[in-house]
């Protein structure tokens, strides 16, 4: 079976009302808050929920610990129109309380990024590449270089 699209990333916090503001002040847009403790920001093609940590890890399984530490392995990315976009969000997601993990410059494969974490250690690239398009509806492409 194919999965189309990744249709929600969740993530486990340790205070759902910080995160939920730092998160609003980063991407911008308001949080959906319908239903009593979890967070939605639905954004186009895959949504982002905040869940507190303990309770994410208990609806997976009473054996998982909830406790997180050091490097996942993962990243979340955002992909942006210009290299100054990438430097703004930096900006503005460290005036939010965030780490800057690595300041925006130009990279091994084209492009220009910066990494920042998050209050409970996610990882966000913010990036810019040549290759990449965005469609009318702000899903991500590459380019057609035909």
């Amino acid at each position: 079976m194919k999965i189309p699209r990744l249709s929600v990333v969740t993530l486990g916090v340790g205070n759902l009302i910080k995160a939920t503001k730092f998160y609003e002040t980063i991407l911008g847009t308001p949080p959906n808050q319908s239903y009593d403790g979890v967070t939605f920001f639905e954004l186009p093609g895959t949504w982002i929920s905040l869940y507190p940590l303990e309770s994410l890890a208990k609806d997976i399984s009473p054996e998982v610990p909830p406790a997180r530490s050091g490097f996942s392995g993962i990243t979340l990315a955002h992909n942006v129109h210009s290299k100054g976009e990438v430097i703004d969000i930096i900006e503005r997601a460290k005036a939010a309380g965030a780490r800057v993990m690595k300041d925006p410059q130009e990279t091994s494969w084209g492009g220009f990024s910066g990494y920042f974490a998050d209050m409970d250690g996610y990882c966000w690239e913010v990036a810019w590449g040549p290759m990449f398009e965005f469609a009318e509806n702000g899903e991500l492409r590459f380019r057609d270089n035909t």
